[in-house]
């Protein structure tokens, strides 16, 4: 594991920062971007103490791979996780709006849906004059640090918007021996990335931000995004466990009979149980998909293991009390589950994410909260600990889970909003747009010529059993398909946006029912 020691860390801090600056590179945002960033912000009169925050992303986690979930395999071990959930809370029904790892960042800083912020796939840039909610923060006093994956647009390493301290990397980066971007001076760390991303966050808490002034820390981790490589310390540590299949997993008219057909063809895709891409050709082959799931586990528990860090500094340094944290997965991740291995679609498997709070003092030990949380609120949330108001001209699409974190009774939503747009570098997932209720889902593909999907799932959790076309719930499936357009067009989500050719602009078309 790397030493980052004061010194080198300052000399990329001051130094970098310099020459960035005089290079003009830190100029990413707008004239526009940086006056919204500087209107309207101000610190809320009467909300909770102004907290730090440390938020940590982590990349293809899926909701119940925490070893105190009941359905967690029996041999995962992610014991830090495990405590943050007995001493903070479980938001036991978080949700992204869009399960893809550029829009859902997008959305994560933004507070918005994926047809607002533009950034609707992985290629897509960041679009001029977006403003991320670290800019309200620095507005309002806070230092700012940016740790890891940024993965917007183009493959770069440009400054982080919004944020005064900034040490990332280019595209998905490495699992191993990253080079990594520090306030504009590049090096090259020895170790394992997911190690040396915490090293630099303990570096910027330790000797590289005022004491005096609150923060805001964005970690994001590269693990667990495929291709799955744990630390060599863990690689095969859960090497003979026993592998459970989902029952959704095997090729048979049992689980495909009522489904889309271009759910049964995606598992021959390169994103299925069935493609030879599942390991033979990888750098770092997986024999089998019981590995896969195996390796998969062994990153989750580093993951685990390097939470387990941060935790103990902010003990350590007295920090804890002052500090909330919160964990998130940036999408889902189907281990087999309707012959998948990937994210993309709005199949519970990835949809759901992991989400965890801890806050002594502030969060009741054991809080479990139920109500539908989604990364739209993510942002709203965080200002809202910091005491920070939303201003007007931010056109947030989510709201502040703060007090359902406190046990405050708030009203809530019932239903949450997804969407995905079809990608033509992996073209076996459809556009789709879906509404989720706390019982029924019911998804609208776009462009394809195919069912549609509505899932009861209190009698059926797994998704088996489409009953678009069942009589019985007809009227259910209108009203939702109904309620779905009305929001998509009151939002101004009826655009799909369409890839022209090199040096054009971008063409647009219509959703139509």
């Amino acid at each position: 594991m790397p030493n980052l020691n004061r010194r080198r860390f300052l000399r990329a801090g001051g130094l970098g920062l310099a020459a960035a600056a005089a290079s003009g590179c830190l100029r990413r945002l707008s004239e526009a971007a940086e006056h919204a960033a500087a209107g309207g912000v101000s610190a809320t009169a009467d909300g909770p103490p102004r907290r730090n925050i440390l938020f940590v992303l982590s990349d293809d986690h899926r909701y119940d791979f925490m070893s105190f979930m009941k359905e967690a395999p029996e041999f995962l071990e992610t014991p830090h996780m495990d405590r943050m959930a007995r001493q903070g809370a479980h938001l036991a029904n978080a949700f992204v709006s869009t399960s893809l790892c550029s829009p859902s960042r997008a959305t994560v800083l933004t507070g918005q849906y994926m047809h607002h912020h533009r950034v609707v796939d992985n290629q897509r840039p960041v679009p001029e004059g977006t403003v991320f909610f670290p800019q309200y923060l620095r507005q309002a006093g806070y230092q700012t640090a940016f740790i890891g994956k940024w993965h917007m647009g183009h493959e770069h390493d440009d400054p982080r918007p919004g944020f005064d301290h900034w040490a990332s990397f280019k595209g998905q980066g490495t699992y191993v021996d990253p080079t990594l971007n520090i306030n504009g001076t590049r090096e090259t760390f020895q170790g394992y990335t997911t190690d040396v991303l915490t090293d630099q966050a303990l570096a910027w808490l330790k000797d590289g931000r005022d004491a005096k002034r609150p923060f805001y820390l964005h970690l994001a981790y590269k693990a667990v995004h495929y291709p799955f490589q744990p630390a060599d310390r863990h690689r095969g540590r859960y090497a003979n466990a026993e592998v459970r299949r989902p029952e959704t997993m095997a090729n048979t008219e049992r689980n495909y009979q009522t489904q889309p057909h271009w759910v049964r063809e995606r598992r021959y895709s390169i994103h299925g149980v069935d493609h030879m891409e599942t390991g033979q050709y990888d750098d770092d082959p997986v024999p089998s998909f019981d590995d896969l799931v195996r390796r998969y586990s062994e990153t989750v528990h580093g993951l685990d293991e390097n939470l387990g860090r941060l935790l103990a500094y902010l003990d350590e340094s007295g920090l804890a009390r002052s500090t909330l944290v919160l964990y998130m997965g940036d999408n889902g991740f189907a281990l087999g589950e309707h012959g998948f291995y990937d994210k993309r679609d709005a199949f519970e498997e990835s949809i759901r994410v992991p989400m965890l709070a801890y806050a002594p003092g502030l969060i009741a030990p054991g809080t479990t909260v139920t109500p539908m949380v989604q990364n739209i609120d993510v942002a709203p949330t965080v200002l809202d600990a910091a005491g920070v108001a939303i201003p007007e001209s931010a056109k947030m699409d989510g709201r502040s889970f703060l007090p359902l974190l406190l046990g405050k009774k708030a009203s809530w939503r019932d239903h949450i909003l997804y969407e995905y747009h079809w990608e033509w570098n992996f073209p076996a997932t459809p556009t789709l747009f879906a509404i989720r209720t706390d019982r029924y889902k019911y998804i609208y593909y776009y462009g394809v010529w195919d069912h549609d999907g509505f899932y009861d799932l209190e009698t059926d959790p797994l998704e088996r059993h489409n009953l678009v076309n069942v009589p019985a719930y007809r009227e259910q499936i209108e009203a939702m398909k109904q309620q779905l357009f009305d929001e998509l067009e009151a939002s101004g989500g009826l655009v799909v946006p369409v890839r022209r050719p090199a040096g054009e602009r971008l063409d647009q078309r219509k959703l139509r029912r």
